[in-house]
């Protein structure tokens, strides 16, 4: 790992936090009481809350093994999350150990843990920036200490842009951030969805709403949109799960009814 090392972090355990809820769904231990809570919540309102992590997981080792095999090695990650083996960095240096991967996020617990988790092959790079998704400018200022902005770049944005409203400008966040992005670069996003469940989808944003974060759940058309002016890959925007399943990575999960979410990747001209 480049950049930082380990540092005092102030975490706030009052307030439940996307990072931690999601490390709680996949079986991790790096979350609080207050998490767990809210979590759980979820899980009475949509019990598929689990399999919803582990799907868009799955997604992201595929679509990162299908960008390494195609011949990108950098990435930028926003919303990384806490890292949980395998991660993004272990999956792209796999098929190419000089690959470079910058992480991003904004919870401190995640910088916590990154300098004893995101270790890099020596041929290649990792590094952990602290900062928001709303901050692009910081996020590219900082990331251009590992990666070559001149060369392509996957910007990846998993299960992210549910954390950002409209009024937030989640499409110029994304737009401001593909702009920087070399020809040949790649964008990867996922996306929880309400088009299964509208009234579900309507009390889970008002119960994030209430603990003063944001749920904004889209349409397939909805997260289509963050891909104009790019190519789609086959088969463009789809179920997470319907993503190139035979890249591997399948989770099985119970039921005939699909895990809402969609996922898709773009190549910009």
């Amino acid at each position: 790992m480049t950049g930082h090392e380990p540092r005092a972090v102030e975490i706030d355990t009052s307030r439940p936090h996307p990072a931690r809820m999601y490390d709680w769904f996949l079986g991790g231990k790096d979350n609080y009481p207050v998490d767990e809570r809210m979590a759980r919540e979820l899980l009475a309102l949509q019990p598929r809350g689990r399999d919803m992590a582990r799907v868009n997981r799955a997604f992201m080792h595929r679509a990162t093994r299908w960008l390494a095999d195609n011949g990108i090695r950098q990435f930028l990650d926003i919303g990384a999350g806490i890292p949980t083996e395998p991660n993004l960095h272990q999956i792209a240096q796999r098929v190419a150990p000089d690959a470079r991967v910058v992480y991003c996020d904004n919870d401190p617990i995640v910088l916590a843990h990154a300098a004893a988790l995101l270790r890099s092959t020596p041929e290649g790079a990792t590094d952990y920036i602290q900062a928001d998704a709303r901050e692009p400018e910081a996020i590219l200022e900082q990331a251009g200490r590992v990666l070559d902005f001149d060369r392509p770049i996957a910007l990846s944005m998993l299960a992210l842009l549910h954390f950002l409203d409209d009024e937030d400008g989640a499409a110029e966040i994304v737009d401001r951030l593909v702009s920087r992005l070399p020809p040949g670069s790649f964008l990867v996003l996922s996306q929880t969805t309400g088009d299964y469940d509208p009234e579900g989808a309507a009390t889970a944003s008002a119960m994030y709403k209430a603990r003063g974060m944001t749920l904004r759940l889209r349409s397939r058309a909805e997260l289509t949109a963050f891909f104009d002016g790019l190519e789609l890959v086959e088969p463009g925007v789809s179920l997470s799960a319907d993503w190139h399943p035979e890249l591997g990575e399948a989770v099985d999960v119970p039921g005939d009814e699909p895990i809402p979410g969609y996922a898709g990747v773009a190549r910009k001209p």
